[in-house]
């Protein structure tokens, strides 16, 4: 029997262990995705105790704690933060088979040297090592992501915001590592929402304009992206129920707009009409200043209607959407091809069955002079566990070039998740490992190390354009 999460944990073969020690476990690690606030890597911010960096927004944490029966104050409410660390030890000696268990003990090892099973009875014990660590300046904010090898950090910004942190640390010599704005414009497009006009007055003001119509929104966001582009943003990311493909005229798209920002109903269809052309002007822009294009779909989000009102967005209540046309989405991006505007383009779907859709879809519109224009984006959100990874690599390597893929990325808001990375490393590495012990690959070990090596950091420092 192996030992628990030993040194060789996930690498089942002698090639996986040479691939991982030898190769993955030394590159740095570049986070193109994530949620983690700029304004506490410029603050430096220190963590009273472990609750606070492991638990505070983590909505995948609080999934499970409900799932065990734990009542919300425990969770989101008003219980002491020792209290909430019990129930989640509690919850996770329960969570056999779920990432959360190799994720949770990944960042107790590497962060905190301890190398036991947390559960109800070893809390005390954890909490109170934990938290002795956590009061040394070495574990800040930013020696986190130090101590995690990280060279770039993207963070998630709105089009509207003034990147005034994003600035400061942008002059701050003392910390090396970049940390750059990705753009994120999901309530630009969300015409069917309440909110909508509000937020263009907002947006209006940091653009220096007013707004009423949909030509004077897509200038103004243009002058946001160049704005973008001058702090060193790289990539944009949307959320999207599914990548919607239905055309329409300007006029029309005018039209829907003026229903929107007067606050009245806006139907189904003339919502996907909107949002369609609303990619279709964004897609052309981001190909213009060089940016690659990350699409996020096939998520239902805030199915308990109830605790949404009580608590908000990104606490746990949203699911896999299946309904995601993959004929939209090629003629999505076929629209943008037809006219040389397709930027680099990296697409996630929540539904595993998307997988071989997305494979054949990205082998439609890659381009010479360009690696992987078109990507499959790792394994995302309820899919970035062991099997999901294995999965998507699987179906990748089938339908594409797996070894042009560009890899993981966080998608986290906490400063320890970093070990996510390591956790999809020693997976990749079984996963190659396999195929060449099983003889499905020369084991030539020159090309396998630097076939790791691309996927694990250097296919994305290319893919993107970033200079580290």
């Amino acid at each position: 029997m192996k030992a628990f999460m030993d040194q060789d944990f996930l690498l089942e073969t002698e090639t996986a262990k040479m691939l991982y020690h030898e190769y993955a476990a030394k590159m740095p690690v570049l986070d193109y995705h994530c949620h983690i606030s700029p304004q506490e890597i410029a603050e430096d911010r220190q963590f009273e105790n472990i609750t606070q960096v492991w638990l505070g927004g983590d909505h995948y944490k609080w999934r499970q704690m409900r799932s065990n029966g734990i009542e919300e104050r425990y969770i989101t409410g008003d219980a002491s933060d020792r209290e909430k660390f019990q129930k989640w030890a509690e919850t996770l000696e329960r969570a056999i088979g779920n990432p959360l268990y190799h994720w949770s003990h990944l960042e107790l090892q590497r962060y905190f040297g301890y190398h036991g099973a947390l559960n109800a009875k070893t809390a005390e014990e954890v909490w109170n090592l934990c938290n002795e660590k956590l009061q040394s300046p070495q574990m800040s904010a930013r020696n986190l992501i130090r101590q995690s090898n990280v060279t770039l950090i993207c963070t998630t910004d709105d089009p509207a915001d003034d990147l005034r942190w994003h600035k400061q640390l942008k002059e701050d010599d003392s910390f090396e590592v970049q940390v750059l704005p990705a753009w994120r414009p999901d309530l630009a497009m969300k015409i069917e929402k309440l909110g909508f006009a509000a937020y263009l007055k907002k947006l209006g003001e940091a653009a220096g304009m007013e707004i009423h119509s949909f030509a004077d929104m897509k200038d103004a966001l243009t002058k946001r992206m160049e704005f973008f582009d001058e702090m060193g943003c790289r990539a944009s990311d949307h959320g999207l129920g599914y990548a919607m493909y239905v055309p329409a005229s300007e006029e029309e798209i005018e039209a829907i707009f003026e229903k929107g920002m007067a606050g009245e109903p806006i139907s189904k269809e003339e919502e996907l009409k909107y949002k369609t052309a609303f990619m279709l002007y964004a897609g052309r822009e981001y190909h213009r200043l060089g940016w690659a294009m990350q699409l996020h779909y096939g998520c239902k989000r805030d199915n308990d209607v109830k605790r949404f009102r009580k608590l908000g967005p990104d606490t746990g209540f949203d699911c896999i959407d299946t309904y995601t046309p993959s004929a939209q989405l090629a003629d999505l991006l076929n629209a943008l091809n037809v006219t040389d505007e397709l930027p680099k383009t990296i697409l996630y779907s929540l539904n595993p069955n998307d997988n071989a859709a997305i494979g054949t879809i990205i082998g439609c519109f890659q381009d010479a002079g360009v690696v992987g224009k078109i990507q499959q984006g790792s394994a995302w959100w309820f899919n970035d566990h062991k099997q999901g990874m294995i999965d998507q690599m699987t179906s990748l390597a089938n339908l594409g070039l797996l070894s042009n893929f560009v890899g993981m990325l966080t998608d986290s808001r906490s400063f320890l998740s970093y070990t996510r990375h390591e956790y999809f490393r020693r997976i990749l590495c079984n996963l190659i490992g396999g195929w060449v012990e099983n003889g499905e690959y020369p084991a030539d070990e020159e090309i396998l190390g630097r076939i790791v090596q691309d996927i694990s950091y250097n296919n994305a420092v290319r893919y993107f354009g970033f200079e580290v």
